[in-house]
């Protein structure tokens, strides 16, 4: 576990957003929270699903009220790009385990990969990986692979929507880029496609370069971050509403937000549709106040996850 500082008289705050950052390789996605919460100064702060202490790459941290709509970072597709390592095969799957198993690699033309490739295109079943956070009888599957014991795991549903696979130089590695589904094991992905070139394989190193509409583009690195003053870290963090791209925009006027904001539902000549993100007038009368999130069902606005009265004041704030 990295040390991460403590300071009780630290000063924490209000603060909403979420933070595109790049994952250092060999931090946990919690320690590299923990360490951004800290120099923001935040009050509460939450991930949007665990990265590997092994993987770089985009990691949205959300701050305050942004937490409330982290579920749907939990949900989107993400985009990956790793390097597979061909002929040797390791106890985790990954560069960190025990060399297992060795074999020749034979070389493969583009056509061949290319075929590979769609093998594991579209809807696939996997067996997760021992080496992972997932439970089984209450207990993480990799307390179990410490101690030496291999369990029994169903497989599971998972899509693979996009997979490229080519020669990365001349030794005897591969390129692999995948866009796929929410449970997604890179690694278990790895394996069955060296296993399916007949010589084996495991990732030698993983990169995750997109996680729904985020990319690593819009990513901050840690070290950049640490050496900005305050007023440059907070402009570093995206609005609440960013983590609500394609929810349909419906805004109400002060009466019907106020209603909404109490849980109540408003009618309206609304489309029915799942996704709705719903904004009330700031203080110059406009509708551009994130109150929160909705669906339409026969013409009424039937709340979802709403933010208090103290959120919106505190982001109004912000905006001044």
């Amino acid at each position: 576990m990295r040390k991460l500082e403590s300071d009780p008289k630290i000063l924490r705050r209000p603060v909403h957003g979420v933070l595109l950052l790049d994952k250092p390789l060999g931090w946990s996605s919690n320690d590299a929270l923990q360490k951004c919460k800290w120099l923001l100064r935040a009050e509460k702060a939450g991930h949007t699903g665990t990265l590997d202490p092994l993987a770089t790459g985009v990691l949205p941290l959300c701050f305050g009220a942004a937490t409330k709509f982290s579920q749907l970072q939990l949900e989107a597709d993400k985009t990956y790009q790793a390097t597979l390592r061909l002929g040797v095969k390791t106890s985790t799957g990954d560069a960190e385990g025990d060399v297992i198993e060795e074999r020749p690699v034979p070389r493969f033309t583009p056509e061949c990969l290319a075929t590979v490739a769609r093998q594991f295109t579209g809807p696939i079943r996997q067996v997760p990986p021992m080496h992972s956070a997932l439970k089984k009888d209450g207990k993480a599957l990799y307390e179990y692979a410490r101690a030496g014991e291999v369990v029994d795991r169903e497989a599971r549903d998972v899509v693979v929507r996009e997979l490229e696979l080519r020669a990365a130089g001349s030794g005897p590695d591969l390129v692999l880029l995948a866009r796929v589904s929410k449970g997604t094991y890179i690694r278990t992905l790895g394996e069955d496609i060296g296993e399916a070139l007949g010589c084996g394989a495991h990732l030698a190193s993983l990169r995750r370069i997109a996680t729904g509409e985020f990319g690593i583009s819009q990513c901050v690195c840690l070290e950049a971050f640490e050496t900005m003053d305050e007023e440059q870290r907070l402009a570093c963090v995206k609005p609440v509403d960013c983590l609500l791209t394609g929810h349909v925009r419906v805004p109400l006027d002060a009466d019907n937000a106020g209603r909404f904001l109490s849980g109540l539902r408003r009618r309206g000549d609304w489309p029915d549709t799942d996704r709705v993100a719903v904004y009330g007038p700031s203080s110059g009368g406009e509708s551009s106040v994130l109150l929160g999130t909705a669906h339409v069902e026969g013409g009424e606005l039937i709340p979802g996850r709403l933010l208090s009265p103290p959120e919106i004041s505190q982001i109004l704030e912000t905006k001044l």
